[in-house]
């Protein structure tokens, strides 16, 4: 006899797979199954959980009890709530199950139940209680000596760190997760943790590292068939890829990333590269397709409640819409941006949103609004220690002071930004900052003129254009330089830099035109890489609609998200098989397409029975078919199940109409044949499912269970359900209360091939008049 402990955990059990495999309602439908089993049921509430004097608690058999099934259902429900985004759920869910947690004094459960909050209040952005949750528990994992409890709060408080922009702390974080996870061999949580890394060095801009530890963590995501955590590492890399300015590397990594978020339906994955591939089109200057990137994964984003990806795409399109100088369009989707990333806390999206806004001011002349953004933006950076965002603000309030004839203060920013790219090598921003400086010494109307330092400053700056290669940038400086010795009357040189100035100036727009050119060419190509997309994207669509016809639907999930092999146990299966009576002779008398016709028509009401009735098809030989309740996904009452699925089966199989079109032949064979029938045999009892086959997978089961179903059939009699002792006992057990009304025939006792002698019975609906 199964005991309710049992039970209850086959269910859980149950609902944990389905959470893992992505089947939510399924979960659901499991963990809130696993509650109401018990007859007395505790009262859930926001604030905790209040007991029930019932003596019934004290049936319960010891070790979990109660509040331990309740933590873990509850816990499973607010996990799943907060997958499907229902956040306000979620903290409920995960409140009671902390609660649950509290009452029996589990440890394990309060840090799991604590975790889960912290990850609904990072999900809200509310980093503050996010950490403050993580840290609790922390703290109790610490104290149960926990090194998986503690590996994993340590990733999330480097999560909260990162998102809060304190990147030392973010990186400290997750390399002490790394260390924990190498100590555990936990291989997939040590990639996760490494692809955590790669991002802070992304926000960094250290391309360098970035590539490395994406690149690490792509390698044992693709070692272990994680499609999720290989869509990730392919769009990151992507991403330095478009940093770096190279469309065509980043569009192959995007373009991969895509395809594999959507095999597996990952709205959130399919958002982000969305808008990775507006911020290419962006970098190709095609700001029409830019924008419509940009406006696709705002949608999604806004659909999933996604707040940094509204932020970051609602900045994006206002950048767009400065370009086309529609400048009322670019401040308000800047400062929806800001407000939403302020509220977040993410400090170096608020300084690129602030110095956004500064340069839609500068580009409206309006100089006092654009230096009060731009300094905002600067004392951010400099509070984060972004090097690069600090040079480059630098640099844009000293042109707005240029533009102010301020020459003095425009110097005193353009010294600083210079120190700070040659501080960090970068080639194009110290060569713009010895220009600026040189331009405002040429300045004949600076008090600080000075036609030495002009020269001395310009000519490095002309030096250092022609080694990078920056001919438009060189040409300015040529004109400087022939204005300068002009205002000096040195008249060759003057000459001299002009004919190079117009030399270059020719060149130049001769090059942009080539350059429009290659643009084109390569909006050709990344037209023709999305519709290779589209190809890619229609074919995964339909061969997953083919898998998923094939293959259970968790099933399907689970190699997707790469699980290989898929064996699993159930102690409980109901098996059932049907058989088609003296098939042989009747397929001998009939065409090809005539035998396929019937077939057909047979197993699809087979079908159809097994859906309404809640059995998963397992397959079909010749003119057998086999199905089972319980597997892949445990259920309790299995038995009950299969005993209605029969009893419909033989009732549609007895009234089955099978019609035959004119065009398939002769069909007076249909007068010269008995009517046809079929006999059914079940068994329930312990089976092995799995997945087997690399090019064509089958679903199939194995055990005493389906070989006793079988030999149920082969010993039944046409028109009969012929079943075991263990399967009648079993429909009292799993459904005592049920509506359906069954009666069992006994046979006495046969003596089953393989089996020896065993009681068996016919299965039929009891006469209740």
């Amino acid at each position: 006899m199964t005991s309710p402990k049992e039970t209850i955990d086959e269910l859980l059990v149950g609902a944990e797979a389905a959470t893992e495999a992505g089947n939510y309602d399924e979960a659901e439908r499991l963990a809130q199954k696993a509650i109401d089993a018990y007859p007395t049921q505790p009262l859930l509430r926001r604030e905790g959980i209040q007991e029930s004097d019932s003596p019934a608690s004290s049936s319960i058999p010891s070790g979990e009890g109660r509040d331990g099934i309740l933590s873990r259902a509850l816990y499973i429900l607010g996990n799943v709530a907060l997958l499907r985004c229902n956040y306000s759920t979620a903290l409920d869910r995960l409140s009671a199950a902390q609660a649950a947690s509290e009452v029996r004094g589990d440890k394990e459960g309060m840090a799991k139940a604590m975790n889960g909050i912290g990850n609904v209040y990072l999900r809200l952005s509310d980093y503050p209680n996010a950490l403050v949750y993580y840290q609790k528990s922390l703290a109790i994992n610490k104290e149960l000596g926990s090194k998986s409890g503690i590996a994993k709060n340590l990733g999330s408080c480097g999560n909260v760190y990162q998102f809060s922009s304190d990147y030392p702390k973010a990186l400290l974080y997750y390399q002490k997760a790394v260390a924990f996870y190498e100590e555990l061999g936990s291989k997939e949580d040590i990639a996760r943790n490494l692809n955590n890394c790669g991002n802070v060095y992304l926000e960094l801009s250290d391309y360098t590292n970035a590539l490395m530890y994406y690149h690490k963590s792509l390698a044992i995501h693709e070692e272990l068939g994680g499609k999720e955590g290989i869509a990730k590492n392919l769009g990151n890399c992507g991403n330095v890829y478009l940093d770096l300015s190279d469309s065509d590397k980043a569009f192959v990594y995007l373009q991969r990333s895509m395809a594999l978020f959507e095999e597996l339906g990952n709205k959130e994955g399919i958002a982000l590269n969305l808008g990775n591939i507006g911020n290419m089109y962006w970098d190709l200057s095609d700001v029409t397709k830019a924008l419509e990137y940009y406006q696709k994964a705002l949608s999604i984003f806004e659909e999933l409640g996604s707040k940094p990806g509204i932020a970051n795409n609602l900045g994006n399109i206002g950048n767009v819409y400065q370009n086309l100088s529609d400048f009322p369009k670019a401040l308000e989707y800047n400062f929806k941006a800001l407000a939403i990333n302020e509220e977040l806390g993410r400090k170096s999206r608020i300084a690129a949103n602030l110095g956004n806004i500064g340069y839609v001011y500068q580009d409206l002349s309006d100089y006092t609004k654009a230096l009060e953004y731009y300094h905002k933006a600067l004392a951010i950076n400099e509070e984060l220690s972004r090097k690069i965002g600090i040079a480059n603000n630098l640099g844009n309030i000293g042109l707005v002071y240029y533009l102010l004839s301020d020459y003095s203060k425009a110097l005193e920013f353009f010294q600083n930004a210079q120190a700070i790219f040659d501080e960090l090598g970068n080639q194009y921003g110290k060569a713009g900052s010895l220009a600026n400086i040189g331009m405002t010494y040429a300045k004949s109307d600076y008090v600080g003129y000075d036609a030495t330092k002009a020269e001395e400053y310009l000519l490095k700056a002309m030096v250092m254009n022609e080694e990078i290669g920056a001919k438009q940038y060189l040409s300015v400086v040529h004109k400087s330089l022939a204005d300068l010795y002009e205002n000096e009357k040195r008249w060759e040189e003057a000459h001299e830099h002009f004919k190079k100035y117009h030399e270059l100036n020719e060149e130049v727009h001769s090059q942009e035109a080539k350059k429009q050119a290659e643009l084109m060419e390569q909006r050709r190509q990344a037209a023709e890489r999305e519709k290779q997309i589209e190809i890619e994207r229609t074919r995964a669509t339909a061969e997953r609609r083919i898998l998923d016809n094939i293959l259970p639907e968790e099933i399907t999930q689970r190699l997707i998200k790469g699980e290989n092999p898929i064996a699993d146990h159930f102690d409980f299966v109901s098996v059932l098989f049907m058989d088609i009576v003296d098939f042989t002779p009747l397929a001998s008398s009939i065409t090809a397409q005539q035998l396929v016709h019937l077939l057909n028509a047979i197993f699809s009401a087979a079908d159809a029975v097994m859906r309404e009735c809640g059995l998963e098809k397992i397959k079909t030989i010749g003119d057998a078919y086999m199905a089972v309740a319980g597997a892949p996904t445990p259920c309790e009452d299995h038995a009950h199940r299969t005993a209605n699925a029969a009893l419909t089966l033989l009732d549609v199989m007895q009234n089955l109409v099978v019609t035959f079109p004119d065009n398939y032949g002769d069909r007076s064979w249909i007068e010269s044949i008995p009517e046809i029938q079929v006999r059914i045999g079940v068994h329930c009892g312990p089976a092995a499912a799995g997945v087997v086959g690399e090019n064509k997978f089958l679903y199939d089961l194995w055990g005493d269970a389906v070989n006793t179903a079988s030999r149920m059939e082969s010993h039944g009699e046409p028109g009969k359900i012929h079943v075991s002792e263990e399967f009648m006992r079993a429909t009292s057990l799993s459904s005592p209360t049920s509506p359906l009304s069954l009666s069992f025939i006994d046979r006495g006792k046969l003596d089953i091939k393989g089996k020896g002698i065993m009681n068996t019975y016919f299965l039929e609906k009891a006469d209740n008049s």
